[in-house]
């Protein structure tokens, strides 16, 4: 047997570590390790839009970290002093991890990377810019994770003052909408995750997984399981609410200057046609109805009656 040239060992070495920091591990309960010190906010805002939602195995559906919400091209910066493990693409989306003693934080998706694998950082030290492309959020957002090992841990175990809410003071001015409350579908009022999984197909031209037959997806598919609470994602009125053929048990929201969301393979439904909806309104539960291969929701958003990517 021909043995392997040393110049092949070089390469494969770096290769096995980058699989062994990339690749998920075993998901385990959130049990921190000594306290460190607080982590400072990588991005402008200090608010989180989705929460760490471990789930009760290494590939189930669950959020394995907090979504921080941005501007697009807005400064991604190192949440303490550290070393970078990596700074690259994984499946298209730019990533960054830094190492911070015995823990290690990570940042997606994030384009002008600026550090390199290797690199000392300071906390508050820029890594990158946040990028658009590879978010997961209705508008721009960071996904920030936090291991320890092969373990997930919540974020918000070492940032402080996290908070979905921004005080005012009620006799100023009306303060500026966060980034992302107005996009290319159109119209203002904020927009929220219905559910809190992770991307599993995205918009735009695949082969069905049923059908076999190459065609449009004409909305993103969020993976959760069944009986997952789907909550609107903008304030509106319910148009629909039934069985639509390959879409299953789904429910319609009307939004105002043409814009509607759509809730498909639901298990159930909460609502009915003409309700008043906010964006924490539950409107039905994940499922697998229609033409679906497992629990997962299909959220479409439409443009006067045009598909829009629902990313954007």
């Amino acid at each position: 047997m021909r043995r392997p040239s040393s110049s092949a060992l070089l390469l494969l070495v770096p290769l096995l570590t980058l699989l062994t920091l990339l690749l998920p591990g075993p998901a385990v309960a959130d049990e921190r390790p000594a306290d460190g010190p607080p982590w400072r906010w990588p991005l402008g805002s200090r608010q989180v839009t989705a929460d760490f939602d471990l789930p009760d195995g290494p590939y189930r559906a669950g959020h394995r970290g907090v979504d921080l919400p941005g501007r697009a091209g807005e400064p991604v910066r190192s949440v303490a002093v550290g070393r970078v493990l990596f700074s690259g693409t994984v499946a298209g989306v730019g990533v960054v991890t830094v190492e911070h003693g015995a823990e290690r934080s990570t940042y997606q998706p994030v384009v002008r990377r600026v550090v390199r694998a290797g690199d000392a950082v300071e906390a508050g030290d820029v890594l990158g810019r946040l990028d658009v492309a590879g978010s997961h959020c209705a508008g721009p957002c960071l996904h920030l994770g936090r291991l320890a090992g092969e373990r997930y841990l919540d974020p918000r175990g070492r940032l402080t003052g996290a908070s979905r809410f921004v005080l005012v003071d009620p006799d100023g001015p009306l303060p500026r909408p966060p980034a992302g409350t107005s996009g290319a579908a159109g119209g203002t009022g904020a927009w929220s995750r219905p559910v809190g999984g992770p991307v599993t197909s995205a918009y735009g031209m695949r082969v069905h997984p049923v059908t076999g037959v190459r065609t449009l997806h004409d909305g993103v598919d969020l993976g959760a399981a069944c009986g997952t609470p789907v909550r609107a994602a903008r304030a509106g009125t319910v148009r629909s609410v039934g069985d639509d053929g390959p879409y299953g048990l789904r429910v319609v929201v009307e939004h105002g200057q043409g814009v509607e969301t759509g809730y498909a393979h639901l298990s159930a439904t909460s609502v009915a046609p003409g309700a008043r909806v906010t964006p924490r309104t539950v409107l039905g539960a994940v499922g697998s109805t229609g033409l679906s291969t497992g629990c997962h929701l299909h959220f479409m958003v439409t443009r006067r009656g045009e598909p829009v990517d629902p990313l954007r």
